[in-house]
């Protein structure tokens, strides 16, 4: 069974390397056309937006262009469909992308697909999957990265389920509708302990993954989501948060199913053939310990092509001998 996962990967691996420049666009169209789509589907208030062939026309631009590209275009879409609720609404989006877009930049501006799948996987009920993946794939800055993805989920959540509220409090003043989005978004006390959760754990996978120990990978998934689910429990003791137990315990379990995923495809070591090897030189004295990928050659397939061409000269071959021997 291993060995046909380990084929199973090398062709993937194959495929990639040799299509790269073909399916790399192809990746990009498909995350910003599911992305577009589920701003789509969750806000969907600016009807020239929700025009399939707009979507699929954006999307396709976005396959040519570099990955961030992704990213403005889909807090473009998040800005229209809230411009169509309120001013306040755009503005207050506006505002806090542009926070992200400094965070993000400055932190880890390779990061960008956590900062768009994040969101998805709250879509998806798995979002504790995504530090996880920040601190097996990044660095510890990616922290940052997830963070700025739990706080876009959480204003699209807030700005859909009070659309009808925040488009019809015209008797407020403007700052007073300013402040009450403000508080509404950055006052919810479970995306904050959303934040702080997702930021420890994204730190504590990275660090153990790093270490020089036997099936880091493994212990550091593990030890995450073990992390990820009592910060979240103990904050929802403490503010009263309202996280569903079988919710967290679930996710986190599916969670740590795709991060399994990711580190067979990724980094699987074969620990049965663990080398440790000790040399010096005029300076320092080495301590070298090596560890082999687990690897399995696919095997090669061989096509013979007869043709009819030399089935007949043989045919003939055959004949002129027996004429002869005649």
């Amino acid at each position: 069974m291993t060995t046909s996962l380990l084929e199973v990967r090398e062709y993937i691996r194959n495929f990639y390397v040799k299509y790269e420049e073909y399916i790399v666009p192809v990746l990009k169209f498909v995350l910003a056309l599911i992305s577009l789509l589920m701003i789509n589907e969750q806000l969907g208030y600016m009807s020239q937006l929700n025009n399939m062939a707009a979507v699929l026309v954006v999307a396709l631009v976005c396959s040519f262009m570099p990955k961030n590209f992704i990213l403005f275009v889909g807090a473009g879409f998040v800005t229209l469909h809230l411009y169509e609720v309120s001013l306040e609404c755009a503005v207050i989006a506006l505002l806090v992308f542009l926070l992200m877009f400094l965070l993000y930049f400055r932190f880890s501006p390779d990061s960008v697909v956590l900062v768009i799948v994040t969101p998805m996987l709250f879509v998806l009920k798995i979002p504790y999957a995504a530090p996880l993946l920040a601190g097996l794939l990044a660095n510890p800055f990616a922290a940052v990265t997830v963070a700025c993805g739990v706080v876009i989920y959480y204003l699209i959540t807030y700005m859909n389920v009070n659309a009808s509220i925040l488009g019809a409090s015209q008797a407020e003043s403007m700052i007073q509708r300013f402040r009450d989005i403000f508080d509404g978004i950055f006052g919810n006390r479970a995306m904050m302990i959303v934040i702080a959760a997702f930021a420890v754990t994204v730190i504590m996978v990275y660090l153990i993954r790093r270490l020089s120990v036997d099936y880091a990978w493994t212990i550091a998934v593990v030890a995450g989501a073990l992390l990820d689910v009592v910060i979240l429990m103990v904050g929802d003791l403490m503010y009263d948060a309202n996280f569903s137990i079988g919710g967290v315990i679930l996710g986190s379990l599916a969670a740590i199913a795709m991060a399994m995923v990711v580190q067979f495809f990724k980094f699987n070591l074969d620990y049965s053939r663990t080398e440790k090897v000790q040399f010096e030189d005029d300076e320092y004295y080495y301590y070298v310990k090596a560890v082999p990928k687990m690897t399995v050659a696919t095997p090669e397939k061989k096509v013979k092509k007869i043709t009819t061409q030399r089935n007949n000269r043989n045919a003939r071959h055959t004949h002129s001998k027996s004429t002869a021997r005649k």
